[in-house]
């Protein structure tokens, strides 16, 4: 299994390098001040296709719900909103895990890209502890750089896949939109890279960072988080349960989990395009 990457390893450049210019600055900034609405989407969207023309692939230095961040939108549709549109990403999510994660709470992110959730509960949870899984190398350093870069983020980055087995893993990447990745083949037409990563279970991973309790858990892992959740209430205790539980609804994996769920003690939350959240009633 793959150890967790310290808080401060290296990196290129300081924060502060990749600045954008004004003008790409200013366009920024409209695109984040649109509304959540309709017609702020569809201007927000159409300043953001203009504003990505003149970005191209570099990356740029900006500060996301308070924290900093390097993102490069070319080749990462997560990063790509992050930067111009993070009013956009899961609101109703964070909003939740804001309401319902305990002072000094456990979050997991498994799936994390460069960091969205991680940071955003980082830094509304300092005392907590949030543990951040991404099984691309080069995702996994630009999280990495973000925790360095935030000190006061209390992250722990773990480079490796979640299966339902440990050893190594077969990983599927779109090399186009390095947000779509899975150890099981992508759906559509493109072409799909293949990347043998470190692979371990979820419940390996709480015994490898001394976790007793999941206070809440985000899985994004490109149609496999059955696979894994699966194994992890197959195998874990139940006080280990995530009391929050935030899984990916936009894979046809998903609709299997919800009766599996419901059948040891979760119930529906909420839904948004993109997720299903679940809760854990008390027995």
């Amino acid at each position: 299994m793959a150890p967790a990457v310290p808080s401060r390893a290296p990196i290129e450049a300081e924060f502060g390098r990749y600045a954008p210019s004004a003008h790409l600055a200013r366009l920024i900034a409209a695109t984040r001040a649109c509304g959540m609405g309709w017609a702020g989407s569809r201007r927000a969207f159409a300043l953001r296709k203009v504003a990505q023309k003149i970005a191209g692939p570099a990356a740029l230095d900006v500060e996301t719900f308070g924290m900093r961040m390097r993102l490069t939108a070319a080749d990462n549709s997560s990063e790509k909103r992050l930067l111009y549109t993070p009013q956009y990403v899961d609101p109703v999510e964070r909003g939740i895990l804001d309401a319902r994660l305990p002072c000094d709470g456990v979050f997991v992110d498994v799936g994390a890209n460069v960091g969205a959730f991680s940071l955003f509960v980082a830094a509304q949870r300092p005392r907590g502890l949030v543990v951040a899984v991404e099984p691309q190398a080069e995702i996994c350093a630009r999280l990495a750089f973000h925790v360095r870069v935030n000190a006061s983020c209390a992250i722990r980055v773990a480079e490796c896949a979640l299966a339902d087995r440990e050893g190594d893993a077969e990983l599927f990447v779109d090399p186009r939109d390095k947000a779509r990745a899975s150890i099981r083949m992508l759906g559509g037409d493109g072409a799909q890279e293949r990347r043998r990563v470190p692979a371990t279970t979820l419940a390996a991973l709480c015994r490898q960072e001394r976790i007793e309790k999941i206070d809440a858990l985000k899985i994004d892992a490109g149609g496999a988080d059955d696979l894994i959740l699966d194994a992890f209430f197959a195998t874990a205790p139940k006080r280990m349960r995530p009391a929050t539980l935030i899984v990916d609804a936009t894979t046809p994996a998903s609709a299997s989990l919800a009766p599996r769920l419901a059948a040891i003690g979760y119930r529906a939350l909420a839904r948004t395009r993109a997720n299903h959240v679940f809760e854990l009633r008390e027995v």
